[in-house]
């Protein structure tokens, strides 16, 4: 990681510095001599350009970061999955409101909702070519709750706890046993976590130290995919290739997909104009924006529901177990600058609200930039003359992260609040900031893949969850978030349960919400893109033009 001190560094330099950073040509970039031209001239393959880094080809490895969620996507098959729907722009999205087939043909669910049996089609094969099975399907859930960290906690999200839970019927039939109804057992089938392997190769790759087979797996894809991996340079390329054995859909328009990690926004941005990528994906909101004005490339920019963009504020610093100082720090954001700086205006502001309006999330803080009342706050705390904090970011994120944080930490100086400009690697940051939970003051990303607010809470606001980088704990948020979590929307309960869970969050302030942002994505070259909750690339629909 990297320290930046920020004397002599005021966000006006960072702003010029950034718009000339832009100015660099394609012709002088060294980057494009690395892409064959046959990548990205064929037909038979789409390059697509990321700014983040792929640190695992397994996502129930501890420490898998999100970049890393679309091996499981491209390359593994679920029991089911959501819908497609075309947008307003033309662009395909999942559609929640639709559960579809995937490796299972057909479903029942039992009327008093405890048991869920799926019929597996008889035509899945394993890229090596050997059949797919109910026992795969078994040992790969049973592996998804037992490995413990995020795959476990996502699982139990949605009733699935036990591996006793799971039951092989026959070879082509599966049934899993919930101990109560929920409204989130069939959904949570549908995200990236229970994906199938192949358990023979998986078994024959464990160790009494790894029995379910990480280390291999985080190397090797094996499974029942629209592709396969077949080249890996961390931090540089990853290569998928296109599963001619795939049976949940149908195949790919394109034989490989090659994927770049270029982490130079100008760079990205001067390859997807000369075509020398088909794809550049999570572009920054400033080049969407002035890439869409200038018509030479498909950009579609997509909201990201159930997500938020804020200032993690961790509860385990001193200072900011007081209250006070928490409000102080809300009261001192720039938001509306921030909103305008860091994300180009695109997005829905969540700062400025009247009150809580009803059980729909995400919804605005009642703060805003407001120093006079920042002054009052931090005066009646046990640090009214100030102290220093490290500000940390993940530079995978440093378009939107780096000017965010260098305009607040410009403002809390004004309070006596001194910060350093702390930059983690993408391929660390997860670890730091998710998994230690060590930054004490941080930028956060948070999006729930499941539409409910209160599996929006389930992780960001229980004690001791992934996405509660904040270390923040609340009895009552507790008690709100496991009693509304599996409770249908239609309960007369459900919405002052989770509006309650609203005012709190906002008292207690553990994150203080900014924007929710939308994922931009420049297409040339290639069409068939479709955004997923989970933010990752999905290649199943790719084809080139």
């Amino acid at each position: 990681m990297t320290g930046t001190k920020m004397a002599g560094l005021s966000r006006r330099t960072f702003l010029k510095g950034t718009g000339a950073a832009g100015a660099i040509s394609a012709g002088m970039l060294p980057f494009l001599k690395h892409i064959p031209a046959a990548h990205a001239q064929g037909d038979g393959v789409v390059v697509v350009a990321t700014g983040e880094t792929i640190n695992s080809l397994d996502l129930h490895r501890t420490g898998t970061n999100r970049p890393s969620y679309q091996i499981a996507v491209n390359c593994y098959d679920r029991l089911v999955s959501f819908g497609t729907k075309t947008m307003p722009d033309g662009s395909l999205s999942y559609d929640y409101s639709v559960i579809r087939p995937d490796l299972a043909e057909s479903w029942t669910i039992s009327e008093d909702g405890l048991r869920m049996t799926f019929a597996l089609r008889r035509d899945a094969v394993f890229q090596d070519g050997t059949p797919l099975t109910a026992e795969d399907v078994k040992w790969s859930l049973d592996r998804a709750v037992s490995v413990g960290g995020f795959p476990t906690v996502q699982m139990r999200a949605g009733g699935f706890e036990r591996t006793d839970q799971f039951v092989v019927e026959d070879e082509h039939t599966f049934v899993i046993l919930l101990d109560r109804p929920t409204k989130l057992a069939l959904p949570n089938l549908a995200v990236p976590v229970p994906f199938v392997l192949n358990a023979t190769v998986a078994k024959a790759n464990a160790t009494e130290a790894d029995p379910w087979a990480t280390e291999f797996v985080h190397k090797n894809t094996i499974g029942s995919g629209a592709y396969r991996v077949i080249r890996w340079d961390a931090g540089q390329q990853l290569v998928y290739e296109r599963n001619d054995g795939w049976t949940s859909g149908d195949l790919p328009g394109v034989r490989r997909v090659v994927l770049r990690e270029v982490p130079s926004n100008a760079t990205r941005r001067a390859l997807i104009e000369r075509g020398d990528v088909q794809m550049s994906f999570h572009i920054p909101d400033k080049d969407a924006a002035e890439l869409a004005d200038d018509g030479k490339v498909t950009v579609f920019s997509s909201p990201i529901e159930n997500c938020i963009y804020c200032v993690g504020v961790n509860n385990v610093f001193e200072p900011f177990k007081d209250p006070d100082v928490r409000k102080a720090l809300a009261y001192a954001i720039p938001y509306e600058e921030i909103f305008q700086t860091a994300g180009y205006g695109r997005g829905v502001p969540m700062w400025g609200g009247s009150g809580i309006e009803g059980p729909a999330w995400p919804q605005p803080s009642p703060y805003t930039y407001d120093m006079e009342k920042a002054k009052e706050h931090l005066a009646k705390s046990a640090y009214a003359s100030g102290f220093e904090v490290p500000f940390s970011i993940n530079i995978d994120l440093a378009s939107w992260m780096e000017p965010t944080a260098l305009l607040i930490i410009e403002s809390l100086a004004e309070l006596g609040i001194t910060s350093q400009l702390e930059k983690i690697p993408g391929a660390a940051w997860r670890t730091a900031n998710l998994v230690e939970k060590r930054l004490p003051l941080h930028l956060e990303d948070f999006g729930g893949w499941l539409n409910y607010p209160c599996y929006y809470f389930f992780w960001a606001y229980k004690d001791g969850h992934l996405f509660n980088s904040s270390n923040y704990s609340n009895d009552e948020i507790e008690a709100l978030v496991d009693g509304s979590l599996h409770m249908p929307v239609e309960d007369p309960e459900y919405a002052g349960m989770v509006q309650r869970m609203f005012e709190i969050a906002f008292e207690d302030l553990p994150r203080i919400p900014l924007w929710q942002p939308a994922l931009n994505v420049a297409l040339n070259g290639a069409e068939g893109y479709e955004f997923w909750f989970h933010r990752q690339l999905d290649g199943r629909k790719l084809r080139r033009v």
